[in-house]
């Protein structure tokens, strides 16, 4: 990735900025030294590596205002970061900037039950949630495989989902609230505790913004009562063509699964290994569908799922008969990411997202690429709503290796749009997917999208060099941009 040396203004003013910052926050709060940042220089996209500038770690609020109106007056860009998970490069930091890390910020801070919702700052954990009501009977419905570790925060930044959000849906449609810092300091609240607010959806369009708008320091979240019975059924296939088309049945049908997920040969074998949870290694592909309701309406649907999948060639039809179960065979999808890491060395996580009556045609044209790239791929997709994750393996250490992954990456997000869909489901665009917005997206669309960006961020100072493929002056946009389709972006060690 291409980009022009740090800025010259910035580094010589890092001292004073750095003291600034240290009588704002603490100094307890404030890192510069280079040693001290290195876990910091990237996220969950290891490829790419850079240390900040300085990090701030404010503990509230107000110290996030603080840190971003000092920042302002110095003109020093800011990447904020939450658990560092994103696959995208989203809180990837930039030499000349601020990483500001919002972990300490990690409190629950309302429990409101009869109003189904929960306050929380934006360094809880996702599953954090989900156990302080579990209790009551409640839980917080978006559930990424990353929930043990990754934060509400990034789960607003990214618009989040999980393998339940085919029926209970994103992050963006379990929120009620949220607190925003603006880049000059100032505190918004967009929503609250009512279902509802009128005027413009100014909480949608934060949500899935990849930290480019604001910064979030408080997240009001729906709370759902925990459904009276939940079953998962297990359903092998002899290929990935025949599983994708029993997925589009099941959903053509009428049925929707609380989640449905997919996985191919090679991840089932490394998810089996690593969880034991009774996965059929004889498979090509595993469904895993998941029911819920009232008791009666699930034996229902678990019958005609059932019927569904073997018209459908399915074998080894199973079906959780405890919550134990039922967990553990989830517990083998939710590893799926890290037990791959048994069978490669390196592996490329994507995000795409299809029609899913595309879902046959797209994984053999992935089968075709994979050999014409000359790399294996382990297929785990949120089936049910068509977002594919890929996992593309490579070793870091032949030369060659990391490139031809993401070219073969590039090939199967370029797929995605030919088929109708998108370039992410939830990973966001990042750093990784930057350079491709121009196969969705025309000029006067990523045109359109960055006036957004410049009516709260006019100095370019969030998060800059993320999502959009073209550096756009705000005081000139529409008449002045760099052209050539890549942002100038620097060149950045790869391990």
């Amino acid at each position: 990735m291409l980009m022009p040396p740090p800025d010259t203004a910035a580094l010589a003013a890092a001292p004073d900025f750095v003291a600034a910052l240290r009588a704002a926050l603490g100094a307890e709060n404030v890192i510069s030294d280079t040693r001290a940042m290195r876990p910091y220089e990237s996220d969950g996209l290891t490829a790419y590596r850079q240390v900040p500038l300085a990090v701030a770690l404010p503990r509230s609020t107000a110290e996030v205002s603080a840190a971003l109106k000092i920042a302002h007056r110095f003109n020093i860009k800011v990447v904020p970061r939450g658990a560092g998970t994103s696959l995208s490069g989203g809180a990837l930091p930039l030499a000349d900037g601020l990483l500001l890390g919002l972990g300490k910020l990690n409190k629950i801070l309302d429990i409101d039950l009869a109003n189904r919702c929960a306050v929380v700052q934006p360094g809880v954990a996702n599953l954090a949630i989900s156990h302080a009501v579990a209790g009551d009977g409640f839980y917080y419905a978006p559930d990424p495989s990353s929930q043990i570790a990754c934060s509400i925060g990034g789960n607003v930044a990214e618009n989040s989902g999980g393998v339940h959000c085919l029926k209970y849906g994103l992050t963006t449609n379990n929120l009620l609230g949220l607190e925003v810092v603006l880049m000059d300091g100032e505190i918004i609240r967009l929503g609250g505790k009512h279902l509802d607010a009128g005027l413009y959806d100014l909480m949608g369009l934060f949500t899935g913004s990849e930290g480019l708008l604001g910064v979030v320091t408080e997240v009001t979240v729906k709370l759902l009562k925990k459904p009276e019975e939940a079953r998962a059924l297990l359903a092998g296939f002899a290929s990935t063509e025949s599983a994708g088309a029993a997925v589009a049945a099941i959903i053509g049908a009428g049925v929707i699964p609380a989640g449905m997920e997919m996985m191919d040969k090679p991840a089932i074998h490394a998810a089996e290994d690593f969880v034991h949870a009774g996965y059929p290694l004889d498979a090509d592909a595993l469904l895993i569908v998941e029911l819920d309701g009232p008791e009666v309406e699930v034996d229902d649907l678990i019958a005609r799922v059932s019927s569904i999948a073997t018209a459908h060639g399915a074998t080894g039809l199973r079906v959780s008969q405890s919550e134990a179960e039922r967990l553990l065979i989830w517990a083998g999808r939710k590893a799926a990411f890290p037990a791959v890491g048994r069978i490669s060395p390196d592996y490329y996580c994507m995000d795409g997202t299809i029609p899913r009556s595309r879902l046959p045609q797209v994984l053999q044209r992935m089968n075709e690429l994979s050999v014409e790239h000359g790399l294996r791929v382990a297929n785990v997709f949120h089936a049910g709503d068509g977002n594919l994750h890929p996992l593309i393996l490579y070793d870091a250490n032949k030369p060659g290796e990391l490139e031809a992954a993401e070219a073969f990456g590039a090939d199967i997000l370029k797929l995605c749009v030919d088929v109708g869909g998108v370039l992410t489901g939830e990973h966001g665009v990042g750093v990784e997917k930057r350079d491709l917005m121009p196969t969705m997206f025309n000029e006067a669309d990523l045109d359109q999208q960055l006036r957004v960006k410049c009516a709260f961020d006019a100095g370019n100072l969030l998060n800059p060099g993320k999502v959009f493929p073209t550096l756009h002056r705000c005081a000139e946009l529409g008449a002045m941009h760099v052209k050539g389709g890549k942002l100038p972006h620097p060149d950045l060690p790869r391990f």
